[in-house]
């Protein structure tokens, strides 16, 4: 089992920034992923971006630019920093762990509210 918590989600105005972090502990396999995903209510959960265990990175083309994800290996800790947020922005931001083995159990953390005001 794996466990996420993340923190570092509130309230900002358009054009602000924020940072999450999302740490993980418990069977915590080495060749892994780390992601962001975000979901607004009735909508489908949608990839933010990930970054694997050798530090390789992928983002959602709505973010290129203004968000960048990073981790600590030793901390088994994954930080998403948010620039230039946009209310469009707004959602649950839930972090999101599997190894790189296919059919392998993904981990999810339980979310964290962001809301970017107009």
């Amino acid at each position: 089992q794996v466990q996420l918590l993340e923190s570092g989600g509130g309230l900002v105005q358009a054009g602000g920034s924020l940072r999450l972090s999302c740490a993980a502990s418990g069977n915590i396999f080495g060749d892994n992923v780390m992601a962001w995903f975000r979901q607004v209510s009735g909508s489908q959960r949608e990839l933010v971006a990930d970054i694997t265990s050798g530090g390789t990175t992928n983002y959602a083309d709505s973010v290129k630019g203004r968000f960048s994800i990073s981790r600590d290996v030793a901390k088994n800790t994954v930080y998403l920093q948010m620039n230039s947020l946009k209310p469009e922005d707004t959602a649950v931001y839930v972090c999101n762990t599997r190894s790189r083995i296919p059919g392998s159990t993904w981990y999810w953390g339980q979310g964290t509210q962001v809301t970017v005001s107009s």
